[in-house]
């Protein structure tokens, strides 16, 4: 039975399609550098036993020649993100180590039929609004003197009057960070390959992604974590600017129903498509969620922070992908229960939270706001 391989297969989304392919019957091999920061205890023990584990780089060629022999479908998740100025880091893995894909399948003829990639919704940028006066408007980046004054809302380029925020459909992209530019470059690239080899590839813009196995260990994995560390702990989390902000959120297993969607149906060659929640929630209500969840009545400390290159709402119009017959299923408190209760049978690791949180005060990412980043009382050391 030839293979499909599941790149970043130990991870959050990877190990979930693992799974649900082991669950089919296929045959899965996982390509995985078990990173440090996300893997600090080596393979995790969740791992499909049926599923053939390959420790390797998707930046070396004798790893992927080890990973893609034998196989028919590469389902592409391995990535990197961060918050810290890597950039570098962020084009080696998303964008090189695609291309070398891509390259090694070409050159050594190998029998792939189908590339799946992840690409994400940062790739919009600022997304996409509606001026009363001047219609549908993409805005670029916020200005940082704005910010640094606390004003959060992005003002109509034209007119200068307020706007609204709309779901925001593929036909558009407008990357503002240096994630989201490798991560469309990235795209860009597989699916020009793609075409140009007939190796049919989809690329996934995932929208924020929750629920089991996102890593208590690396510090980039999102609101959700970081709330329920904290508040574990008995102390109170930093909202960034208002908590206003408006986001996206889409279980894992919703993600894992649309990989398999585009896996089996060929309208999906070639195209990208938007996976998200299609409910917006405020930073705020995911707070609130995750309070709950946990059963904690500390209120949220908002010091007027904000984090660069944070965008102030992203919405993802999934209606493409529904003709597939896809949409998403679960609520924004699925979501949480879903991960509060893998998280506290896990044990958490709030030193490493801690450690995260001071590199982004030192190297500028966390700016503006009072200057009160104590604890307060009450809390407790974990």
């Amino acid at each position: 039975m030839t293979a499909i391989l599941v790149t970043g297969g130990a991870g959050f989304i990877g190990s979930h399609t693992a799974d649900a392919l082991v669950a089919r019957g296929r045959r899965v091999r996982i390509l995985d550098s078990l990173e440090e920061r996300v893997h600090p205890g080596g393979a995790p023990p969740y791992l499909p036993k049926p599923a053939e584990l390959i420790v390797g780089d998707v930046r070396l060629r004798e790893d992927w020649l080890r990973a893609l022999r034998g196989v028919e479908v590469v389902i592409h998740l391995a990535a990197y993100q961060d918050y810290m100025c890597d950039y570098s880091r962020f084009f080696d893995v998303n964008c090189v180590g695609t291309a070398l894909l891509y390259e090694l399948v070409v050159e050594q003829r190998l029998p792939v039929r189908r590339i799946i990639v992840a690409s994400s919704q940062a790739v919009y940028g600022e997304g996409r609004y509606r001026c009363p006066r001047d219609g549908v408007i993409y805005p670029g980046p916020r200005d940082q003197a704005r910010l640094a004054r606390g004003a959060w809302d992005i003002p109509c380029p034209a007119c200068g009057g307020g706007m609204a925020p709309a779901a925001t459909d593929e036909s558009r992209a407008n990357p503002q960070n240096p994630y989201a530019v490798s991560k469309h470059a990235q795209e860009r690239l597989a699916l020009n390959l793609g075409r140009a080899h007939g190796i049919p590839t989809v690329a996934l813009r995932y929208s924020i992604v929750q629920g089991p196995r996102q890593s208590p260990h690396n510090v980039y994995s999102g609101a959700c974590r970081v709330f329920a560390l904290t508040l574990l702990c008995g102390r109170a989390p930093i909202l960034f600017e208002d908590g206003e902000q408006l986001r996206d959120y889409v279980h894992i297993d919703d993600v894992v129903a649309a990989n398999l969607r585009v896996l089996e149906d060929s309208r999906a060659d070639y195209e990208v498509f938007n996976v998200g929640g299609d409910r917006p929630h405020t930073v705020k209500e995911l707070y609130r969620a995750v309070a709950e969840a946990v059963g904690s009545s500390v209120r949220p400390r908002v010091p007027g922070e904000y984090r660069a290159g944070d965008t102030r709402h992203i919405l993802s119009d999934t209606t493409k992908l529904r003709v597939l017959g896809w949409s998403p299923t679960r609520t924004l408190a699925q979501n949480v229960e879903s991960y509060i209760r893998w998280l506290q049978a896990q044990g958490g690791d709030p030193v490493r939270l801690e450690a995260g949180e001071r590199a982004m005060r030192e190297a500028g990412v966390i700016r503006g706001g009072d200057g009160d980043t104590s604890h307060p009382v009450g809390g407790r050391s974990c």
